[in-house]
C-alpha cells in the first residue's frame, strides 16, 4: 500500500511545479566544450615549476573524452632544483636542454592505445619538436591560445609541418575570459543539487 502512494504522488507532480521552476530546466551559463578543455589545458599548466613559462596541454578524442594531459616540467627522475630553469646561459646549463614540453607530456601520459584524429588544446603554440609528436601521435587539430612566439622560426617550422601533413590548427578565442574555481564553495548550497523533502 505504501508504494502505491509514492507511485500515486508521483504521478501528480508536474515538470510544471510552480515551487522550484527553475529546478526543472538546464543551466545556460555551463562551460562549453572548447572553454572547458582549454580551461584544463590552463589548470595543469599550474602543476609546472617553470619560473618563467608554464604551459598546459589537454588531448581530447572526438568523443570529447579527455585522454591525455600534460605540463612542462623536468623528465621524471631529473631534480627541479639540480636541473636548470634559465635561458640566459649557451652552455650545457640552458632549460631547452632538459625541459619537456607540455605537448609530449600529454602525448606521453595519454590513457588511450593510439591518439588517432585527437585534438589538443595548448595554452601556447607548439614548438617545432612538438609539431613533430602531434604529427606522429596521429593528432589532427590543435587549438591554441597564444600565438606569441609567431616570429620564431621554430613555430614557422611547427605551422609548415602542420600544413604539410594536414594537421588543422586555430586560434581559439575564448567565451569566458575568467573561469574561477573557488574551493571554498559550499557544496549544499542552493546552486547545487539538494536532496529531496520526504
Amino acid at each position: 500500500m505504501a508504494n502505491n502512494n509514492i507511485i500515486n504522488s508521483m504521478n501528480t507532480m508536474s515538470l510544471d511545479d510552480p515551487i522550484e521552476p527553475e529546478r526543472n530546466k538546464s543551466r545556460k551559463d555551463y562551460l562549453k566544450w572548447n572553454d572547458y578543455f582549454m580551461a584544463l589545458a590552463f589548470l595543469a599548466a599550474q602543476r609546472s615549476k617553470d619560473p618563467c613559462t608554464q604551459v598546459g596541454a589537454c588531448i581530447v578524442n572526438s568523443d570529447n573524452r579527455i585522454v591525455g594531459m600534460g605540463y612542462n616540467g623536468m623528465p621524471t627522475g631529473c631534480d627541479d632544483n639540480e636541473f636548470p630553469w634559465g635561458k640566459s646561459d649557451s652552455n650545457i646549463n640552458h632549460k631547452s636542454f632538459y625541459v619537456c614540453h607540455a605537448e609530449m607530456n600529454a602525448v606521453l601520459n595519454k590513457n588511450s592505445y593510439d591518439l588517432k584524429n585527437c585534438r589538443i588544446y595548448v595554452g601556447l603554440f607548439p614548438c617545432n619538436e612538438c609539431a613533430k609528436v602531434i604529427i606522429q601521435s596521429g593528432i589532427r587539430e590543435v587549438i591554441y591560445l597564444s600565438d606569441r612566439k609567431a616570429h620564431k622560426l621554430s613555430t614557422q617550422a611547427s605551422k609548415r609541418m602542420f600544413d604539410a601533413s594536414g594537421v588543422k590548427y586555430w586560434q581559439y578565442t575564448p567565451e569566458k575570459s575568467k573561469i574561477v574555481i573557488d574551493f571554498s564553495q559550499d557544496m549544499n548550497s542552493s546552486n547545487q543539487i539538494i536532496e529531496e523533502k520526504e
